[in-house]
């Protein structure tokens, strides 16, 4: 099983004085998590695309390039790209230039994103909310699997006998979808046979395993190999020394993010209970020591058939310092312990 970290560049937000960091402040602070996650041995890196002013990264892929000069065996992708509003072409090319860069390493994982800032911004229309991802997404698997392209569709203007530069170093790029919960994306992921990547944010992952028994039925349905089958989830995550400490500590911070964004979506403020029970063994939470993380994410693996564990790491934005201990306590102490007991 691959193990990494997922981020979506939350910048830090102080709640009495309404301060918020700077871009370049975070920025900085990601390259610097980053090389950490290479120099101890994580298998790959993913960053959110987001258009707000609380997120720090609109394009993953011009991050992605400049991790690609700092990092040697980390896989970069994206956490995810907005496909639904994005040209593939050019999504294409700027992943396949990333791909060049890091030689080898670059790959994509499209979505439909956590916001709908996007779609209005690029002239979209959210009531095409569903067509417009089918077709960018079949588009972007086209360019990625033939040489010279032909296409006509709705929303772009047709490509007749283009040939798409640069090619990437690797056969073809990885590409992965995300999936928040909705049986008819995990369809379509699993009958075009791409690996999925469930986002688990909120809940008793087990209430999940429906769709993960989805996709892998229509997978092998559509003649897929099954030896071939990925599949991934996506859950908040964070790592100390102390159980509980880690936990005393992080709550405020979590609890002040999932409250404001929240709000805008008319959910209740966040809670202590939630959080709580979030940690507890039918919660969808890995917040603690390494021991915690270990056994949860061990029961994971046996329940889904993971072959990927993404820990999203930064929401609400937590110090630095702290980011990259948790970071040190994944790879040193968490990752080599699952693949032990994995193997």
């Amino acid at each position: 099983m691959e193990l990494g970290i997922g981020m979506f560049g939350d910048v830090r937000i102080d709640q009495k004085t309404g301060y918020i960091q700077s871009p370049q402040q975070r920025l900085t602070e990601i390259i610097e998590e980053v090389k950490l996650m290479d120099e101890v041995g994580l298998d790959f890196f993913g960053i959110g695309e987001h258009h707000r002013k609380d997120y720090a990264v609109s394009s993953p892929e011009i991050v992605l390039a400049a991790l690609s000069t700092v990092t040697k065996n980390i896989k970069l992708g994206s956490a995810v790209s907005v496909i639904s509003s994005t040209d593939p072409v050019k999504l294409y090319q700027d992943f396949s230039t990333v791909d060049n860069l890091s030689n080898g390493r670059a790959e994509i994982t499209a979505g439909r994103g956590s916001f709908i800032e996007s779609y209005p911004l690029f002239g979209y229309d959210l009531s095409e909310y569903e067509p417009l991802f089918d077709e960018k997404l079949r588009l972007l698997l086209q360019l990625n699997q033939e040489e010279v392209i032909n296409w006509r569709g709705e929303y772009r203007m047709p490509i007749i006998n283009q040939t798409i530069y640069p090619k990437p170093v690797q056969q073809q790029l990885p590409i992965w979808v995300a999936v928040g919960g909705t049986k008819s994306s995990v369809v379509r992921a699993a009958t075009l046979g791409l690996p999925i990547m469930i986002a688990i944010i909120g809940g008793n992952p087990a209430d999940f395993k429906p769709l993960f028994e989805i996709y892998k039925m229509v997978y092998q349905e559509n003649g897929h190999d099954i030896d071939k089958m990925q599949i991934g989830v996506h859950m908040h995550s964070f790592f100390g020394e102390n159980n509980e400490e880690v936990a005393e500590k992080y709550f405020p911070i979590y609890a002040a993010q999932m409250t404001r964004i929240g709000a805008s979506r008319g959910w209740p403020k966040y809670t202590q209970p939630q959080f709580d029970y979030g940690r507890s063994t039918n919660g969808h939470l890995v917040v603690g020591d390494a021991n915690l993380a270990v056994d949860k994410i061990l029961q994971y693996k046996e329940m889904f058939g993971l072959t990927r564990f993404s820990a999203h790491m930064d929401v609400g934005a937590p110090d630095h310092s702290e980011i990259m201990k948790s970071i040190e306590i994944f790879g040193k102490e968490i990752v080599p312990k699952i693949k032990n007991t994995s193997k």
